[in-house]
């Protein structure tokens, strides 16, 4: 059973060691450089939220939430959403996604924006047209991949 909840200060290990193995795949999040346990304190509390899946006693995910953008576009939210390898295929990506929507319409954001899905993150891809997202478009090569090739990304969309 998954149990999510917000995350907590005794959290941010596990949570850096989850979010820094997704960056250094290169192959999801836009970040180039890992966190450091200080730098991941400051950036998980600068969120508006921070949710954390816990799977049998386990962090197994996370996600932040973020407004897309200031003023005007304010009310656009956005999250990135990061799972332990080891826990992929039990249905976490889902049950954070369907948290940050619960909680994006409880801070008051009317729309989530996701930037930059990578076109190779069929997973991702999958439960976001699978849960309604939208697809607002595509930007070839949107993405430099770890590997130093480039990969278009897709912007998807999910009114709230």
């Amino acid at each position: 059973m998954v149990l999510l909840r917000e995350y907590k200060d005794i959290d941010i290990v596990e949570m850096t060691d989850i979010w820094n193995a997704v960056v250094e795949d290169g192959i999801a999040f836009p970040q180039v450089e890992s966190l450091s346990y200080s730098e991941a304190e400051e950036y998980f509390s600068d969120q508006t939220y921070c949710g954390v899946a816990e799977y049998r006693g386990d962090i197994a995910g996370l996600y932040i939430l973020h407004p897309n953008n200031v003023g005007r576009c304010g009310h656009i939210g956005n999250t990135s959403y990061a799972v332990k390898e080891n826990f992929r295929g039990k249905k976490i990506g889902r049950a954070l996604v369907e948290d940050s929507i619960k909680r994006a319409k409880e801070f008051g954001f009317k729309i989530l924006q996701f930037n930059a899905v990578v076109k190779t993150n069929y997973s991702a891809i999958h439960l976001y047209e699978d849960m309604g997202f939208k697809k607002l478009g595509m930007i070839p090569k949107g993405f430099l991949l770890k590997n130093g090739t480039y990969e278009d990304i897709i912007l998807f969309y999910f009114e709230l």
